[in-house]
Order: C-alpha cells, then structure tokens, then sequence
C-alpha cells in the first residue's frame, strides 16, 4: 500500500505540492468548510500547529464542499476566509471531492487506510481528521465531532514528546 507521500495535491494559490515534501513530519489531513457547524475547529487546528509546527507537525487543510453546500466560496474567498476568522497559518489546498467517483486520490488512500464507524470507507461530514506519521502511514481517523485538541496526546505520542 502506497504512504500518502506517493501523492500530490494543489495548493489554495494553484502550487501543485507533492505531499513528499512532508516527510519526516506528523501530519493531521483535514476535510474543513467555512459553514459547518464545525468550522470552530479551524481555531482549534491552528492552535495544534502553532504548538507543535516546531516539533514537526503539519496540519494539512482540504476544503470540501460536498456536505450540505457547506464550502461554496472559491478557493481565494476561503483562505480570505481561513485567515481573516481563524489566524490559519497552516497550508489549506484547494477545494477537493472526498467521496464518489471524483474524490481526490489522497482521500481515496487516507479512506481505505483507516476506516470510519463499522468499517465504513466514506467520509461522513467535515472535519474528518486523518493523523499521518512520520513515516506517511496512516495511523488513526478520527469523527467531525472530535475536537483538535482531544488529539494532543496521540500527536504528542507521534511526536515523541512527553504527554501532559
């Protein structure tokens, strides 16, 4: 099974990112929108990377407009957005699909990786969180309703740092 270095995807400002350029960092991959009951979350991802980004974490923001109508803004108005509300520091791509047939291959890898609720494949809601080792494995999914900071000790762990 490939690592999720074997994938590329395209910033908010059109740089298309080969996600190798990550390796060697603990990753936590995001499906996010700007009118999800969720989007607090932002706040909370920021303040994960800001606490741990020197550590060697990076938090990897994918705008998805699958749910609800939740994300109709276009890629410039929703990092205007990221920034402007949440202080987001940390690279947030372009608006993908994260199920069907048109889901971006990243999500495709990160769905069969680490299955949802009774094994299930799809993603249910924004802020599906995905948490990456060092190494590009797919270690854990996690539930929408799972705030940022209930992650801490898995990233801390990851990390090697010292759990408190």
């Amino acid at each position: 099974m490939p690592s999720v270095y074997n994938f590329t995807a395209t910033l908010n400002n059109g740089d298309v990112r080969p996600l190798s350029d990550y390796a060697g960092n603990v990753m936590l991959i995001v499906n996010t929108a700007s009118r999800c009951g969720f989007t607090y979350q932002y706040g909370g991802l920021e303040h994960l990377y800001n606490e741990y980004r020197d550590a060697g974490l990076v938090v990897l923001a994918f705008p998805c407009d699958q749910f609800g109508h939740q994300e109709p803004g276009s890629d410039a108005e929703i990092k205007q957005f990221c920034e402007l509300n949440y202080g987001v520091s940390f690279p947030v791509y372009t608006k993908i699909e994260v199920n069907g047939a048109n889901a971006h291959p990243l999500f495709q890898h990160l769905k069969r990786s680490a299955r949802g609720f009774l094994g299930t494949t799809r993603i249910k809601w924004n802020f599906t969180k995905f948490l990456i080792d060092a190494s590009g494995k797919v270690v854990k999914r996690y539930a929408p309703a799972t705030k940022p900071d209930a992650i801490k000790a898995d990233i801390q762990r990851l990390l090697a740092l010292p759990t408190h």
